[in-house]
């Protein structure tokens, strides 16, 4: 059951039962930063934006969500470092990238 949550730019968002959004067309920076609160994301850096857009990139070049590991792999960061940038790890990650439930889910 999808839930419509008010982001911070006045407009609903639909997420999932899981908290990921419904439509990956809706994405955009103030879906990030809303979502980003509820995956206990203090402040985007560079890093999670690196993160965020090599998850988005490859999800649009491929049409399905990457796996962990190789997104770990094409940005040289490793699990402790995806972590501390998304404190409920990989799956924080892909919500905040506006990306259906990853296939490790």
């Amino acid at each position: 059951m999808a839930a419509k949550k008010d982001a911070s730019h006045g407009e609903k968002i639909e997420l999932d039962e899981d908290g990921y959004l419904q439509d990956v067309d809706n994405w955009d920076i103030k879906v990030v930063e809303y979502l980003a609160k509820a995956e206990e994301v203090k402040e985007l850096t560079a890093d999670h934006w690196k993160f965020i857009t090599a998850i988005r990139f490859y999800y649009e070049k491929n049409g399905v969500s990457p796996l962990c590991r190789d997104i770990l792999k094409q940005t040289g960061f490793t699990k402790k470092d995806m972590y501390r940038l998304f404190p409920t790890g990989h799956r924080g990650a892909y919500k905040l990238a506006g990306l259906p439930k990853p296939p490790e889910c």
